[in-house]
């Protein structure tokens, strides 16, 4: 059972607190690549700071402070220059570095004060990687942005799927080291809500590991033992806020103590006959967590995860569990995170961090049944390996998130050769 000190020390991701310093020496996603290049300006909330991102014309990236500080404009509004944005209520221009550029009356009344040199406002650093760009908030020199092995496959369709999820991002990514979940809401609960009523193999033996980057879990079932992938390999509690299970690696962002952006990378191999493929724009979705009637969805692997993080509370009062044996890994997962806090508040680096570049070429991972994502197979080829490994592969609909539109599963189903290339409408 955590204590209330401890629970305020997990969950509180503002700067100056002991997890938001810890966060702040990684790169995190917070968006699409193709969000920011429509939309050339959007609003970005993250670890807690009102921030906007954008793309000049020269085709740098930006993550800034939302409020101008000259009198505190709002910033969503600003004009996209050649090398900056521009404020639209007095046009002052501030370049991704922060550093302003100009300020046209100032410029023209007294040039020689030069006070734009003494003006800059917040700014973070951003990366492009993987369909996805990256911010990173702390202390220079920062790190690398992981090029984790599955970014390094060729042929593949790629997506980003998004959620926002108004709960705590810490309570998140504890499920990403709790196995149990999987029997019980994703294969019993399911089952009721389809009407079948029927349960799935129980889970005989846990077992959890830290590794480098993360942490890792293993299961033997009923119906598996040993030698299956779930004990050999596992499955990846990604360090600090993701999840990774091969074809996909689901990050719980922190947008601030209350709030998370819950953000999915997937990736399809693309069938023998459709390679080599080469995809030009990565599409982005956001997937709905209620219905029209405000009832929360359930229909859904990732939607269900939601209803069971959102149903611990805003923040989770982890002074009432009653923590069990199959629960090894939370509190792990809390020690690892207390010891890292403690690194950073000595002046140490915590640990994940990447600043060799030879060894982040590709950075391996543990990978369940890789030959799916990997080999080149046949569509037909490609789905009964899948329904041998009960692993439902390369279907018309997408199974993780509700809501995929019908123009990216067009894309899918046209990059994956299910329907002709002209065709106007996905099946």
């Amino acid at each position: 059972m955590a204590s209330a000190l401890q629970n305020e020390r997990l969950t509180r991701v503002g700067p100056g607190t002991p997890m938001g310093e810890l966060l702040r020496r990684y790169w995190h996603p917070f968006a699409a690549i193709a969000q920011v290049d429509e939309g050339g300006v959007m609003p970005v909330r993250l670890l807690g700071e009102n921030l906007v991102a954008f793309k000049t014309k020269d085709g740098s990236y930006g993550l800034v402070d939302r409020q101008c500080p000259h009198r505190r404009a709002d910033l969503l509004f600003g004009i996209i220059e050649d090398d900056g944005l521009r404020c639209s209520y007095h046009g002052w221009c501030f370049a991704p570095s922060g550093k302003c550029l100009s300020q046209p009356f100032e410029d023209i009344a007294n040039p020689a004060a030069r006070f734009r040199d003494k003006i800059t406002i917040r700014a973070y650093p951003v990366e492009a990687k993987a369909g996805m760009l990256w911010a990173y908030m702390g202390p220079q020199p920062a790190p690398l942005v992981p090029n984790w092995e599955p970014f390094t496959w060729d042929n593949g369709f790629q997506q980003v799927v998004f959620a926002d999820v108004p709960c705590n991002w810490f309570q998140c990514q504890e499920n990403s080291l709790d196995p149990v979940h999987f029997e019980w809401m994703h294969r019993n609960w399911s089952s009721v809500l389809k009407g079948h009523g029927s349960y799935g193999p129980t889970h005989l033996e846990l077992e959890f590991d830290e590794f480098e980057f993360g942490h890792i879990y293993r299961r033997v079932r009923e119906d598996t033992d040993k030698d299956n992938p779930h004990w050999t390999v596992g499955a990846t509690a990604l360090w600090p806020n993701a999840f990774f299970l091969g074809d996909h690696i689901e990050w719980r962002v922190p947008v601030d103590d209350e709030n998370t952006l819950s953000i999915t990378w997937m990736f399809h191999r693309v069938p023998s006959d459709r390679e080599p493929y080469s995809q030009a724009r990565v599409p982005y979705w956001k997937g709905p967590v209620k219905d029209q009637h405000g009832n929360w969805i359930t229909s859904h692997v990732m939607n269900q995860d939601i209803v069971a993080w959102v149903g611990q509370g805003i923040i989770a009062n982890r002074t009432e569990e009653h923590l069990g044996r199959s629960d090894k890994g939370i509190t792990m997962l809390r020690r690892s995170f207390e010891d890292n806090m403690k690194a950073v508040a000595e002046g140490r680096d915590p640990k994940g961090l990447i600043r060799d570049p030879e060894s982040n070429r590709c950075v391996e991972l543990p990978i369940k049944h890789k030959e799916m994502f990997t080999r080149s197979m046949t569509l037909e080829e490609s789905r009964r390996l899948g329904d041998t490994l009960q692993y439902r592969l390369n279907r018309p609909d997408y199974q993780h998130q509700v809501g995929q539109p019908d123009q990216v599963k067009l894309e899918y189903q046209i990059a994956m050769g299910m329907i002709p290339e002209d065709a106007a409408e996905p099946v």
